[in-house]
């Protein structure tokens, strides 16, 4: 199943300096694995096919399962899938709610929820984060070159612009690089403790 994972190991395990970039209303660090192990435990048995894409990062859980192909038979394979992602939306959502209640609570991150079915992807309700960010003019003229251009509407749209872009060209390094910060973790959890 494809989908970015920006934030799977960068920021699920606490990477970085501690408390760089994080106000002090933001949840405390979660391990992925811990709250996949929850969300494996918590989830009805039969919704999919096998276990879920979970992404994680400071303000959410993104919950995405694979739902069995549907026998099209002489119907619109896509439509198909589109109705079977449908139907689960609709059957499931008082469960998914509670579940997603659950979540917040016990790590502090709203969830968002979606489905699989075949090569169709549907997240159903994702959080939209304003992100504060300071520009020295170099990089303000890029994205001003983007508005004049037509690109973006405006300086937001074109900073959004500009990382989806680098989402695309860099996921290689971008792997690479959660990888690596996911050892350094290991590392310096088995260092001494402070205290």
């Amino acid at each position: 199943m494809q989908g970015h994972r920006f934030a799977d190991a960068m920021f699920a395990a606490g990477a970085g300096r501690a408390g760089r970039g994080r106000g002090p209303e933001a949840p405390p660090p979660v391990e992925r694995a811990e709250v996949a192990g929850w969300f494996a435990g918590r989830l009805p048995d039969g919704w999919f096919t096998g276990p879920v894409d979970l992404v994680v990062d400071r303000d959410e859980i993104t919950v995405v399962g694979s739902l069995a192909e549907p026998e099209a038979g002489d119907g619109d394979a896509a439509a198909a899938r589109a109705g079977r992602i449908s139907r689960f939306r609709a059957e499931t959502r008082e469960q998914r709610m509670a579940i997603a209640d659950a979540a917040q609570e016990r790590y502090g991150r709203s969830v968002a929820w979606g489905a699989a079915c075949g090569d169709l992807r549907e997240i159903f309700t994702n959080l939209s984060v304003p992100v504060m960010t300071r520009l020295r003019q170099p990089e303000r003229l890029v994205l001003d070159t983007l508005v004049d251009a037509g690109v973006a509407r405006s300086r937001s749209e074109a900073l959004l612009w500009a990382v989806r872009m680098v989402g695309r060209h860099a996921d290689d390094w971008l792997r690479e690089l959660r990888e690596a910060m996911a050892t350094v973790e290991e590392v310096r959890a088995r260092g001494p403790q402070p205290g």
